[in-house]
């Protein structure tokens, strides 16, 4: 995870869902009334109630359209400046709110999601959102009959950096948004894609999936065991938001894979692998590298290291099984975030080529 942040306070932002909100508000208004209410102010689930500027006002054949620039605060957001529209049309009567996806918005294609196969990418609370601000449009208790397509020109192009080609969302990005505020650098939007590429991965009724601390890991374990796309889990650093996940929603085997520094942190007992937790701690991996059969000289070597690798050069160099048993103790910690579910697991540690270091293998955890 990259962890440069801007000095001082970090701005808040909108997520796409209440950006999707306001531009479809705006777009009825338009429908109804022929005005385009600019700036537009939607109510968000915890009482907020920001107001946005438009970028795009415009009657269409049968409805109106409105856009609204995305502003994601000070997150390094993929979809910051991206214009979010919205295009209403009336719906038939007692249809309530149906939606579309537009240029730039994805399809689901694969079960495991909160939504249906064949539904368009737009989530649970955007959709909630956006029928609440037309409810408020109408001035009615309810939302209004209508269709209500939402598109983000360019989306398909920044969907490809994202994990949801993955998942089995096609043809662009997702409407997301819990609460309809970005709060910069939040670990909740990567660990709730975890959680999602967990239940893809239950309901294509995979049995092993593997989660990794980065892309080299991710790509040997997937050569390791020739594991499809949905199977690997984009784990980060976020090893305890993954483990305990999967004890509540168990697979019959996990790997658990990533570099010497990260699953030394793992088999020192963190789940949070992020820096912010703290560095390696060198002088555990001295006791690891004693236990791995060096001497009292050599192993106090690792005191003075400069990082995880140079231990693991030193060991190396003496042919000690340095990276097996942390991938032991590594395999212990996240054994006991799987307690009770039955899971067998397994550890494997790669260098920065990709090649295999060390291996704890597949046993229950009881």
């Amino acid at each position: 995870m990259d962890d440069t942040r801007p000095s001082g306070p970090l701005r808040r932002g909108w997520t796409t869902g209440a950006c999707a909100a306001a531009a479809a508000k705006a777009a009825w208004q338009g429908l109804r009334t022929g005005v385009f209410p600019d700036p537009v102010a939607i109510p968000l689930p915890g009482g907020a109630r920001p107001a946005f500027a438009l970028a795009l006002a415009e009657p269409v054949p049968d409805g109106a359209r409105a856009g609204i620039v995305k502003d994601a605060g000070d997150d390094p957001d993929v979809t910051h400046g991206v214009l979010v529209v919205a295009t209403v049309r009336p719906g038939a009567p007692g249809s309530g709110v149906a939606f579309r996806a537009g240029e730039g918005v994805g399809t689901v294609t694969r079960p495991g999601l909160p939504l249906p196969v064949g539904e368009p990418a737009i989530n649970p609370m955007p959709r909630r959102m956006i029928a609440a601000a037309l409810a408020e449009a109408a001035e009615s208790a309810t939302p209004p009959d209508a269709v209500v397509e939402i598109a983000i020109p360019g989306g398909q192009a920044l969907a490809a950096r994202t994990l949801n080609p993955r998942l089995g969302i096609v043809g662009g990005l997702s409407v997301l948004g819990t609460t309809g505020i970005v709060v910069p650098y939040s670990c909740a939007a990567w660990i709730d894609t975890i959680h999602r590429g967990i239940d893809v991965a239950r309901a294509s009724a995979l049995a092993h999936v593997a989660g990794a601390t980065g892309s080299t890991s991710e790509a040997a374990v997937q050569r390791m065991h020739g594991l499809a796309d949905p199977a690997l889990i984009d784990m980060g650093d976020f090893a305890g938001g993954m483990l305990k996940y999967l004890r509540r929603h168990p697979v019959p085997r996990v790997t658990v894979a990533g570099g010497i520094a990260k699953m030394a942190k793992l088999g020192a007992g963190l789940l949070d692998l992020h820096s912010r937790a703290g560095p390696v701690d060198l002088a555990w991996l001295g006791e690891r590298l004693a236990e791995a059969g060096a001497g009292p000289d050599l192993a106090g070597r690792a005191l003075g290291a400069n990082t995880a690798l140079e231990v693991l050069q030193i060991a190396r160099a003496h042919d000690l099984p340095l990276g097996d048993v942390v991938a032991r103790h590594a395999w212990a910690t996240a054994a006991r975030a799987l307690a009770g579910a039955g899971i067998a697991l397994e550890v494997v540690v790669f260098d920065r080529d990709g090649g295999l270091v060390g291996h704890a293998p597949f046993h229950p955890t009881g």
